[in-house]
């Protein structure tokens, strides 16, 4: 089960967690006023922040596996890429991306675009 992280404002990115706070290959929910934000952890380290529904029906893409720079949605196996937001291999549509910073363990999230994004995509 997915874990929330806690949401605060501070300036024109909202400070969402620490980074120790998602699991490697992981992720968590943040919810906004403009719906769910998933924010997952690569392997890496790299940490990538998309609207929480797949393209295709909808999928909660935070349940999903992160494998790689993507994530695969748990309802129809669509994979996902967490840079562009795209749909990978045959199948296509995109998810929304949102901007991440992480400052000293800190993650930070551009919500600043995500009304507009969120109606965009509906």
């Amino acid at each position: 089960m997915n874990q929330m992280l806690q949401t605060r404002f501070d300036g024109p990115w909202v400070k969402v967690g620490r980074v120790d706070d998602i699991p490697l290959q992981g992720s968590r929910v943040v919810k906004t006023h403009g719906g769910e934000v998933a924010v997952f952890k690569a392997a890496d380290g790299r940490v990538f922040a998309l609207r929480n529904r797949c393209p295709h029906k909808g999928g909660p893409l935070s349940e999903g596996i992160v494998h790689g720079h993507a994530v695969t949605c748990p309802l129809h196996n669509w994979v996902i890429s967490l840079e562009t937001g795209e749909a990978q291999g045959a199948d296509s549509g995109c998810t929304k991306v949102i901007g991440v910073l992480v400052e000293d363990g800190v993650v930070h999230l551009d919500l600043s675009r995500l009304p507009r994004l969120m109606e965009a995509a509906e």
